[in-house]
């Protein structure tokens, strides 16, 4: 018996750590085999991405090996391009297709749990794919962080005022957790990171947050959004409510309201959509694009495949209103992993199903260090009790005891210490200074030497990304065709 399990975040790290616990003697055995397919070999704790860009968290905590956490599944480092579920036959890509000159690897099995996750949902607005930079992954985060840095750097040595003032300006398009989060904590790095320059006041930083509805973190409620803009603009953050992205080509970002800023760096955290797998797969989708999914996370109509998280469409059993589903975040994803690895075992058993029921308990946020805002069992709370919560439940969440030990580490060690303001910008070309070395720029088959500060940059040697998941410069491209509107996702 093979169990397939598709991608390898929340929903496929818990459902298949919770497999090889019970079906441990079955593996050892050579009974059962677990799969787990998955583009890198780590689980990525999202909620501490904005920390890690920010220099509280060190990027290989936010991480969780996958190989050290599932030692008896078959971990293959790869992405599945379609599922032919009829013939229960998924078609994988690994990193040594290109080179062996195999293609793609077919892999059979039994029961296969759909697990891939998200995307960045983009709109067709001019100059996006060519200087938007993306927040989903570890790579992006510190990618981010460094870029920050340069632009301070840059805003340093410059005599051209348009220069530095473009360089200072960092807009945020999607008033969301990501979006909010990540503006809060660099916007509190950066304002820290001024004091260490001669010519670089806080003041002199322009962070604006653009967010297309009348609210922004609608998770925490109204009263406790608006005062998470209160505080935002307490900070001359520049929130924009109503307020759309038209444009942000040629480094200038022109706002629905008529405003345009000069910026060299746009960040766009406007939204999420299911991953492009689910599209070439014979599994029913809803309008949205996700897998229509019953109450006891089964694939409707398909027996042996089933899903949750992000790419699932999930009927929420505890909303007052018929027809809702489940929202596609982290509280839900890990607790239907649970139910959805004791449902595989128990269709195996012939057992009955369990469904999925559990009420959303509540959000907490953070707005940089000891700032926040959170609504959970119905008490909002706000400032350091809020923040103090966000890091209490977080740390309660990551998984495994080694990561929740270091995490505490770093963040009782920055209470002690000053920030880290390095920016290792470097790291995105690791081979650019021996590569100038030997070939020098300007001569034949030389290489072209990159401009700093210009945003995502591409390897020589891979493809523009288009439409898929390549890696660009440190920074996971998750952009769509520019020319193909996006349906919206909640």
């Amino acid at each position: 018996m093979r169990i397939l399990v598709v991608g390898g975040g929340y929903v496929g790290m818990y459902t298949a750590l919770r497999l090889q616990r019970r079906l441990k003697q079955r593996l050892k055995s050579g009974d059962a085999e677990i799969v787990v397919v998955t583009p890198e070999p780590y689980m990525t704790y999202q909620p501490f991405l904005p920390e890690a860009a920010a220099g509280s968290i060190s990027p290989r905590h936010v991480v969780v090996p996958l190989r050290r956490v599932l030692k008896h599944c078959t971990i293959v480092i790869g992405e599945v391009q379609r599922v032919d579920h009829a013939g229960r036959t998924a078609t994988v890509t690994t990193l040594a297709s290109a080179e062996d000159g195999t293609g793609g690897l077919d892999i059979v099995y039994d029961e296969i749990v759909l697990a891939p996750g998200s995307v960045s949902r983009t709109l067709p607005i001019p100059g996006l794919a060519e200087s938007g930079i993306g927040f989903k992954t570890v790579e992006e985060a510190i990618g981010l962080r460094n870029h920050v840095i340069e632009q301070m750097d840059i805003a340093s040595a410059t005599r051209d005022p348009g220069i530095r003032d473009a360089a200072l300006t960092f807009v945020f398009v999607g008033g969301g957790y990501a979006g909010v989060e990540a503006l809060a904590e660099l916007e509190d790095m950066a304002r820290y990171t001024s004091r260490y320059y001669h010519n670089i006041k806080a003041t002199d930083l322009k962070w604006i947050l653009v967010e297309a509805s009348g609210r922004i973190l609608p998770e925490v409620g109204d009263a406790m959004g608006k005062y998470a803009i209160r505080e935002l603009r307490g900070r001359n953050i520049d929130v924009r409510l109503d307020t759309r992205l038209d444009s942000c080509e040629d480094r200038v970002a022109v706002l629905s309201d008529g405003s345009r800023f000069p910026t060299r760096t746009l960040v766009w955290t406007a939204g999420v959509k299911p991953a492009p797998l689910l599209a070439a797969t014979d599994l029913p989708l809803t309008e949205r694009g996700r897998l229509r999914c019953t109450a006891t996370l089964a694939v409707d109509g398909r027996p042996h495949a089933w899903a949750a998280g992000d790419a699932a469409a999930v009927p929420d059993l505890t909303a007052a209103e018929p027809g809702r589903e489940t929202a596609p975040n982290a509280q839900h994803a890990v607790r239907q992993a649970a139910v959805l690895a004791e449902n595989v075992l128990a269709a195996l058993e012939g057992r009955p199903l369990k469904e999925y029921r559990h009420a959303y308990v509540g959000s907490v946020a953070s707005l940089g260090l000891h700032k926040g805002v959170a609504h959970v069992y119905g008490r909002k709370l706000k400032g350091y009790p809020a923040w103090l919560m966000h890091r209490v439940y977080h740390l309660s969440r990551v998984p495994t005891f080694n990561r929740k030990a270091r995490v505490l580490a770093e963040w009782t060690l920055a209470g002690l210490f000053k920030r880290e303001i390095v920016s290792l910008g470097s790291l995105e070309h690791p081979r650019a200074e021996f590569a100038l070395a030997a070939g020098g720029p300007g001569t034949p088959g030389g290489p072209a030497v990159p401009r700093e500060g210009d945003g995502p940059r591409r390897r020589p040697t891979e493809p523009a990304a288009a439409g898929g998941r390549r890696r660009s410069d440190g920074f996971r491209s998750a952009l769509g065709p520019v020319a193909d509107p996006r349906p919206t996702e909640g």
